[in-house]
């Protein structure tokens, strides 16, 4: 997710393939980087739009193709070239950019009481530190179920409560969880109240991620591997789940095949293609793998506009972000679009009824995103990689999360080294 480094004025034309992203080639307006896929979206479009028509200023959009975006914003990074606005989520390639080096820290800013809790939590890095502007749609990762398939059968609040529905329903001939062994966002959605709920003193990422621990000493993390093994030994997650995709999540939730899946709000209303069962036919609950006694949701996942603190026009820049940050500016772009709040004066996007009506379950077991965002080294691919080794019986539970230590330590030295900055 061929080599990509070519000059910046040869890369600005790819803002072309974006509607509402024509390039500029203004040599005083500020350039804003990102994946053409990201710019691409409406509302960036729109935000765009709404700026140069209020303002009068010039946009250089420079789109990198998506699978090349890395390396080519990190090499540019390098150079004279580099981008006034970084537009980038807050995982753990962030770290290769130097973060401290190269950005402005933007706790300060105007416009910080106008975030949401949980959008400013996420762009807060581990030291308290405001990275970014989020701006971005959200969602809410948890437990989606279907009601009629539930009824009756009443909605867990524990570990044990969820336990013993899985096998009611496993009895019922239904499979409990749609788990789609080929995707790997699930463990991080366990892992978030690990390290997300931080007791006196050092917590456990903190001390995870200056090396004085490692997943191994930490029992909730092979609680939460034991348990997905279990589960899958019971038959939790059906027939051929590791063979299972992005594409195969649909069909047996629409169906009725499987009752419960681990996802996000917005998936039902982009890729959810309906059959016996209809959107709103589900409803949402806390994720239960063992590691939160009573669940745990998984705040969205955020893109940032992140300033360069090296570059001349970074005053324009912090101009630019206010901008955005601005109630009537924001709304504009937002504006029908199917989204959890990223601003408390949000008022023109949609929120899914899922959502609205667990809204104070979710406010009791949020999480901020914590383990994709701020565990130094943390791979999903990786995890997902070892947890279906286990489950194909190839390692133990304890073998397992050896292995996620292994990947993420190495991950972790790799970040350092392929920082490629003078």
């Amino acid at each position: 997710m061929k080599k990509f480094c070519i000059p910046i004025a040869a890369a600005l034309l790819l803002g072309a393939a974006c509607t509402g992203c024509a390039p500029e080639s203004d040599p005083d307006a500020m350039t804003i980087l990102g994946k053409t896929s990201d710019l691409g979206k409406p509302y960036m479009t729109e935000i765009f739009d709404h700026y140069r028509e209020t303002t009068g200023e010039s946009l250089n959009i420079l789109a990198v193709e998506d699978s090349e975006f890395e390396d080519e914003a990190i090499r540019l990074f390098g150079t004279e070239d580099a981008p006034d606005i970084l537009l980038h989520f807050h995982n753990a390639d962030l770290n290769r950019f130097r973060v401290e080096e190269n950005f402005l820290y933007l706790n300060d800013m105007p416009w910080v009481n106008e975030l949401t809790d949980s959008a400013r939590a996420y762009c807060t890095d581990a030291q308290g530190h405001l990275l970014g502007l989020p701006f971005w749609e959200s969602s809410v990762s948890g437990c989606y179920y279907n009601k009629k398939l539930l009824k009756g059968l009443g909605v867990p609040t524990t570990q044990e409560d969820f336990d013993g529905l899985c096998d009611m329903l496993l009895r019922k001939g239904i499979t409990p969880i749609l788990w789609p062994g080929q995707c790997s966002w699930m463990a991080q959605l366990a892992l978030d109240p690990v390290f997300a709920d931080a007791p006196d003193g050092p917590s456990r990422l903190e001390k995870l991620n200056a090396g004085e621990i490692k997943y191994e000493d930490i029992s909730s993390v092979t609680d939460m591997v034991t348990w997905i093994a279990n589960a899958a030994q019971k038959g939790w997650f059906g027939d051929r789940f590791l063979d299972k995709g992005w594409n195969d999540i649909s069909e047996p939730l629409a169906s009725g095949e499987a009752a419960m899946t681990f996802i996000w709000d917005t998936w039902f209303y982009t890729n959810f293609k309906p059959g016996q069962y209809k959107v709103e036919d589900f409803a949402l609950m806390p994720i239960f793998m063992n590691t939160a006694p009573q669940g745990t949701y998984e705040g969205g996942n955020l893109n940032m506009m992140i300033v360069n603190k090296n570059s001349p026009n970074k005053d324009r820049a912090l101009a630019f972000l206010e901008f955005c940050a601005t109630p009537e500016n924001y709304n504009v772009a937002f504006n029908g679009i199917s989204t959890v709040s990223v601003f408390k004066g949000q008022t023109t996007n949609i929120q899914s009824q899922m959502v609205t009506d667990a809204k104070a379950s979710i406010a009791r077991q949020e999480r901020v995103s914590t383990a994709s965002t701020k565990i130094v080294g943390y791979n999903a691919e990786d995890v997902m990689h070892a947890l279906n080794a286990l489950l194909r019986g190839e390692i133990t539970p304890e073998g397992c999360v050896k292995r996620m230590d292994e990947q993420r330590i190495e991950k972790s030295q790799a970040s350092v080294s392929d920082a490629i900055f003078g």
